[in-house]
């Protein structure tokens, strides 16, 4: 039987966003002291498997939500640029539904490409960006675990992709909750799983009430 590896790809945890606004790749955008509880909490739930590396996106939130785990198994954070956040035409606005940027005549013309998308990177390059670090990570970790720290639509855009499903979807549908992980397993470079789980689920109840949501 090949050898097991397993990529577990994690989204960062809640963000200090009091604005409410589409932060994206902007900088200074940092975990709020409930985020930073919940990479605690991650790091100490998955500390003990045996995770050899600890791999982040670039943005703050995601290097934030790296930290504890890579004191804790005393690995360095290996920054790579193919797992940040996705390029989005709205950052710094509001996109709620009913308010903020896409009630404006002006921002509609983003707005006619849903399977694209027209208002950002298209979905078909994120997933392949993606699967390029899954690649890398899984031929580094080889035999061993290692987690990648993402998040929300890179996350789930990989996840699709790998079960062979649409890329373009409903964004209020995505199974990927703060901090949790999406576990891809693999025998040899043959994936043979897909595991979802939540380990910080209490904390992100905690935000989701916080937030009105």
């Amino acid at each position: 039987m090949a050898e097991e590896t397993i990529v577990h790809l994690m989204r960062h945890g809640e963000v200090y966003n009091p604005e409410g606004i589409l932060y994206g790749r902007l900088p200074n955008f940092h975990l709020s002291d409930l985020g930073q509880q919940m990479a605690v909490q991650v790091a100490n739930t998955i500390k003990d498997r045996d995770i050899v590396a600890v791999w982040a996106s670039p943005l703050e939130r995601a290097q934030q939500t790296a930290m504890p785990l890579s004191e804790m198994k005393g690995l360095a954070i290996h920054t790579d640029e193919r797992i940040i956040e996705a390029a989005n035409v709205f950052e710094g606005q509001k996109v709620s539904i009913g308010d903020g940027a896409l009630r404006q005549p002006k921002s509609w013309r983003y707005l006619y490409d849903p399977f694209t998308p027209s208002w950002g990177e298209p979905y078909k390059k994120l997933a392949a960006r993606m699967a390029s670090a899954v690649k890398s990570a899984r031929e580094e970790a080889r035999g061993h675990e290692i987690v990648l720290v993402s998040h929300q639509l890179p996350v789930w855009t990989s996840r699709l992709s790998f079960e062979k499903r649409r890329l373009w979807h409903d964004p209020r549908h995505r199974q990927c909750a703060l901090a949790s992980l999406t576990s891809l397993a693999f025998e040899g470079d043959t994936l043979k799983a897909i595991v979802y789980t939540e380990p910080a689920a209490d904390l992100d109840a905690k935000a989701s009430k916080g937030a009105g949501a």
